[in-house]
């Protein structure tokens, strides 16, 4: 249902409740607590949409696709004002007077307000990191170039609008900025010829069918623009701002934990979430290891991995490779029982467009949940570029062998983010179909790798477990160097060490994976989340006893939305517990 007509019954609900409020005392009852509720949470959403235009049209909310993120400081100000005020608003009314659902939702708003209140005033990207803006105007475009949600005309016009807004954004950009941390800086500077090039080259490609010649030219005129000043902001990013980029990137304990409490609901110490990270990273080592040893006992792990990543499909098989695995993958959760796969096409795989290819290497893009238009599913994955040297596109290629075909596979599409994003038109609110947990969605992505080889994908083969396990391994070090980055003064330097030795990653995905790291704090929530999932489901075994199967489980997770692992807890087993 699209949140307009939501709008339309709360406010006719409000005007029956003021009604009849004249004819009885004035005792606020579970009714009027709901519609209250309803109401204010409609309103967060509203105001969510308006003030995020591009996250609307990615979800389906097409009411703003004219407008682009307002990033002056007098919108920030107006922004977090407002946010603290929804908080009181949602805070007033009690938690005890709401139907469980409600209950969730209501402290899925409530921990969703803090964590942006937080990230404007305390940790504040808007002054800190300049690719905000060139990486956001680029969102901006290409939300409303990659799906035919309308006709292209009418998507061009919408994209002119926004297009014309742009320059003035990347002036306000320059007013902004502080004393970023020299890496930001740096990664703005890196990423910013790919932004250049979308505009260039893959935006005009997208419209080129558009037959209406005045509004082709309007386009051509506003896109040059953007070229331009694209062009002269990445001139004071290299001449003006990297030389005074000299900010600290950490974000210090205090913070880190107000954000891990916030956006995921976890509010463990940070000593214990370490010691938890280190273990489950010792676990995986010691499987890692045995793993390697089943298939060459002559070998080190990682010379087995090496030989493992020389058999992969060729570039131009990638995607019909991909294509018939994930075919395998959902066959297997059928036969298996492992989830239920509600009604819907499978996904297709495509090639990650150009401008996205030095940041993502697989992703998964699914019609957001308000959309109305019936629209395909891509499961995107990066082939290396044709402008490479032969031996750099066979080295890039490595990365696809065939059991991490799988894996990553298994983490974006079945049954990891597709199938619960399948799931998202039937989330119990709009609040959970807009405001979700990275522990939550990536933790379940993460878990479902290791239950479907545990479950017997690929009949126990070792190699898959390798590439599994390799991956584990990753985000173990993610997690531990989230938090030795931010509140334990580690270097960069460091990091890199740890992802190369520790994580078994080359060297060019370490310093990529430490880049990330500086900007992405919490970016741990991969292991976080499957961990805490791991406890649930054994905890929810316990509870079910005969009752339970592994179906039962993943359905009630996924059916829930993507809550903090918390509330999920108290969803199904009427108690938060013990998270790890």
């Amino acid at each position: 249902m699209r949140c307009r007509r939501i709008a339309i019954a709360i406010a006719l609900a409000i005007s029956l409740s003021t009604l009849a409020s004249c004819r009885r005392p004035a005792v606020a009852t579970t009714n009027e607590s709901e519609t209250a509720f309803s109401a204010v949470a409609e309103q967060v959403l509203q105001d969510y949409f308006r003030r995020n235009p591009s996250d609307a049209t990615d979800l389906g909310i097409h009411d703003y696709d004219d407008r682009i993120e307002d990033l002056s400081q007098s919108a920030i100000q107006s922004h977090s004002a407002a946010l603290k005020s929804f908080r009181q608003s949602v805070a007033a009314i009690g938690q005890k007077s709401l139907p469980l659902s409600d209950q969730l939702d209501r402290e899925q708003l409530l921990r969703t307000l803090d964590a942006q209140v937080l990230m404007l005033d305390v940790v504040q990207p808007w002054r800190k990191d300049p690719d905000l803006y060139s990486s956001g105007i680029t969102r901006a475009a290409h939300v409303v170039m990659k799906r035919p949600y309308a006709p292209a005309a009418d998507r061009l016009r919408s994209l002119i609008t926004r297009e014309r807004q742009i320059p003035a954004a990347l002036a306000e950009a320059r007013r902004n900025l502080d004393n970023p941390p020299r890496i930001s800086t740096e990664v703005a500077i890196e990423q910013i010829d790919g932004n250049i090039a979308f505009f260039k080259t893959d935006l005009p490609a997208a419209f080129a069918d558009v037959g209406d010649a005045t509004l082709l030219a309007e386009f051509k005129t506003a896109n040059a623009n953007v070229i331009q000043a694209l062009e002269h902001y990445k001139t004071c990013l290299r001449l003006d701002l990297l030389p005074r980029s000299n900010g600290s990137f950490a974000w210090g304990a205090d913070t880190y934990a107000k954000a891990l409490a916030a956006n995921e609901m976890i509010e463990v110490p940070l000593a214990r979430l370490l010691s938890l990270a280190e273990q489950d990273m010792q676990r995986n080592e010691a499987a890692f290891q045995a793993a390697a040893k089943a298939i060459d006992p002559a070998r080190s792990a990682d010379a087995v991995l090496a030989s493992l990543q020389e058999q992969h499909p060729p570039a131009g098989k990638l995607l019909e490779t991909t294509q018939t695995e994930l075919d395998s993958l959902r066959q297997f959760i059928v036969d298996r029982h492992i989830a239920t796969i509600p009604p819907s096409e499978p996904a297709t795989v495509k090639e990650t467009t150009p401008f996205r290819r030095s940041t993502t290497s697989a992703s998964m893009d699914i019609p957001g949940p308000f959309e109305p238009a019936k629209l395909p599913s891509f499961y995107y994955m990066t082939l290396p570029d044709p402008r490479w040297k032969r031996s750099e596109q066979a080295d890039f290629m490595r990365s696809w062998y065939y059991p991490a075909i799988t894996n990553v596979s298994v983490h974006e599409v079945y049954p990891g983010h597709y199938l619960q994003f399948l799931y998202a038109r039937q989330f119990p609110s709009d609040v959970r179909r807009v405001f979700g947990t990275a522990s939550n969605a990536e933790g379940w992505a993460h878990y479902a790798e290791q239950m479907m080889l545990d479950e017997g994908f690929h009949d126990g083969d070792s190699k898959y477990r390798v590439a599994q396990l390799q991956d584990a391994l990753l985000r173990d070090v993610r997690f531990i160097v989230g938090i030795k980055l931010h509140t334990q003064g580690m270097s960069m330097d460091e990091a890199i060490t740890l992802f190369e030795t520790s994580g078994h990653q080359p060297r060019p995905i370490a310093v990529s994976e430490t880049k990330r790291g500086t900007s992405d704090a919490l970016y741990g929530y991969y292991t976080m989340g499957k961990l805490a999932i791991l406890k649930l489901r054994e905890d929810y075994h316990r509870q079910l006893g005969s009752a339970y199967t592994l179906q039962k489980f993943h359905d009630a997770f996924i059916a829930l939305g993507p809550l903090p692992i918390p509330l999920v807890r108290r969803a199904l087993l009427g108690e938060e517990g013990d998270l790890f």
